[in-house]
């Protein structure tokens, strides 16, 4: 995976490319190898889909509030055992 800025630097490389040509492109073809030159810096980028985003936020969401909850349940039973291995006083 390219660094954010290395990626950004091939991109306007290529773009730059694509506008200076000796010969200026048709639209469509211009606009074409363009979204292709996107694609192939977006496929070099770790990314994910706003759906895969959105699932893996609500399975962090649910494991929270489970830590928590057991966390608590840990807290519980360590002061039951505190209160149990201490001798009442009279």
């Amino acid at each position: 995976m390219l660094p954010p800025k290395a990626l950004l630097d091939a991109l306007s490389s290529h773009a730059s490319r694509l506008f200076n040509g000796e010969t200026p492109l048709p639209r469509s073809e211009f606009e074409a190898q363009f979204k292709a030159l996107l694609q192939s810096g977006f496929s070099k980028l770790d990314l994910v889909s706003r759906e895969e985003f959105d699932s893996q936020m609500a399975v962090l969401a649910r494991t929270r509030a489970r830590l928590e909850a057991l966390e608590a349940k840990v807290a519980e039973l360590q002061a039951g055992t505190a209160q149990v291995a201490t001798p009442p006083t009279e």
